[in-house]
C-alpha cells in the first residue's frame, strides 16, 4: 500500500504531466501540425482526463489517511486489552511479551491475562479467528468475561463452557485456560484448539502434547465430550510458555516455520526476562523483519518459595511490549 507521501508525490507528478501535455498540444498548434480548434478541444479533453485522475488519487489519499487512523485506534484498543501482566500471582512468577504485526497488516485478536482467584492463579491466552474491529470486539468481550468468571467458576471446564457462550457467533477462538492451585504442585489445563504450551525443565524444552484438545471456544456444542481439565505435574522452578500462533506460524524467506522448541532449548538456561527478549529477537530475525500476524507470549514459573527459585527474575517483572 502506498504511503501518503507517495500519493502526494504522484499528485505533483500528475500536475506536471497536465502542464506538459498542454505545452505539447499548444506547440503542435503553433507549428500548425493541428488546426487551432482541434488544439483547443484536445487540450480541454486531456486536461479533463488528467484532472479526473488527480481527483481519484485525492480520494485514495483521504481513504489511506482514514484507514491509517482507524488502524491506529484499533492498535490502541488492542494494547488496552493486553494490560500488563502482574509479575507475581500466587505460586507463579510471570513475564509476557506482545509483538504487533506490521503497520500494513490488519489488527488481530490475540489476548492473554493472568488473574488471582480463591482457586489460585488462573490464566487465559487465546486468538480470535479473523482480523479487524469485530475480532478485537470479541477479544475484549472474552477478556472481560474471563476476568469476572475466573473468580467464581469452581472448575476450568465450567469456565471454558461459560466463555464458549460469549464466543458464539461467526468467529471461533482458540484458547488455553490454566489454573495453579496453591498446594497442588501441578497446573490444571484446558486446551480449546490452541497450540500446546512448552514446558521448560532443566536443560529441556518440550511441548506438552499429552493434553487432549477440545474444540475452539464458540464450537464446544459440537463436541459431545465438551472439554476436559488435564493435570500437568510441576516441579519447583519449572516454567511454562504459552503463546499464540503468530509465534509458531512465522515463516522465513523459504517458507519454513519458526522452530520454537529448538530456540527455547538454546535459551533455557537464561533468566526469564532475557529469555523472552532473545526469543522475540530471534522470531523477528527469522521472519526477516516482516510480521504478518500479532504474537503474544506468556511465560510463567512455578515458584511457591521465591527464596529457592533457581532462576533469576527481574525486579520489575510484568509485561513488556
Amino acid at each position: 500500500m502506498k504511503t501518503l507521501q507517495q500519493f502526494r508525490h504522484s499528485s505533483q507528478m500528475g500536475r506536471m504531466t497536465i502542464a506538459l501535455i498542454i505545452l505539447v498540444v499548444v506547440y503542435a498548434g503553433l507549428v500548425r501540425v493541428l488546426p487551432l480548434p482541434e488544439v483547443v478541444a484536445t487540450s480541454v479533453a486531456l486536461a479533463g482526463i488528467c484532472w479526473g485522475a488527480l481527483t481519484w488519487r485525492a480520494s485514495i489519499v483521504r481513504h489511506s489517511r482514514a484507514l491509517h487512523e482507524t488502524r491506529a485506534v484499533l492498535r490502541t484498543v488492542e494494547r488496552a486489552l493486553m494490560r500488563p501482566i502482574p509479575p507475581r500471582i500466587g505460586v507463579l512468577r510471570a513475564e509476557s511479551r506482545y509483538l504487533a504485526a506490521d503497520a500494513e497488516a490488519q489488527v488481530g485478536g490475540d489476548m492473554c491475562d493472568l488473574v488471582s482467584t480463591r482457586f489460585g492463579a488462573r490464566l487465559l491466552i487465546g486468538d480470535v479467528m479473523g482480523k479487524g474491529l469485530p475480532t478485537v470486539n470479541l477479544a475484549a468481550d472474552l477478556l472481560g468475561a474471563f476476568r469476572e468468571l475466573a473468580r467464581h467458576e469452581t472448575t476450568l471446564t465450567g469456565l471454558a463452557e461459560r466463555l464458549d457462550g460469549v464466543a458464539h457467533g461467526d468467529r471461533f477462538t482458540t484458547a488455553i485456560l490454566a489454573g495453579f492451585p496453591e498446594e497442588a504442585e501441578a497446573a490444571e489445563v484446558v486446551t480449546c484448539g490452541h497450540p500446546p504450551p512448552v514446558l521448560l525443565r532443566g536443560d529441556q524444552a518440550t511441548f506438552v502434547d499429552a493434553l487432549p484438545p477440545a474444540l475452539p471456544l464458540g464450537l464446544l456444542d459440537l463436541d459431545e465430550d465438551r472439554c476436559a481439565t488435564n493435570v500437568v505435574p510441576l516441579r519447583l522452578g519449572d516454567r511454562l510458555l504459552f503463546y499464540t500462533d503468530g509465534v509458531t506460524e512465522a515463516r522465513d524467506s523459504q517458507g519454513r516455520f519458526f522452530p520454537l522448541a529448538d530456540h527455547l532449548t538454546a535459551l533455557v538456561r537464561q533468566d526469564s526476562d532475557s529469555l523472552l527478549d532473545d526469543l522475540v529477537a530471534r522470531l523477528v530475525e527469522h521472519a526477516g523483519g516482516r510480521r504478518h500476524d500479532d504474537a503474544a507470549l506468556l511465560l510463567v514459573q512455578y515458584c511457591p518459595q521465591p527464596s529457592r527459585n533457581p532462576h533469576h527474575w527481574s525486579k520489575a517483572g510484568g509485561s513488556r511490549g
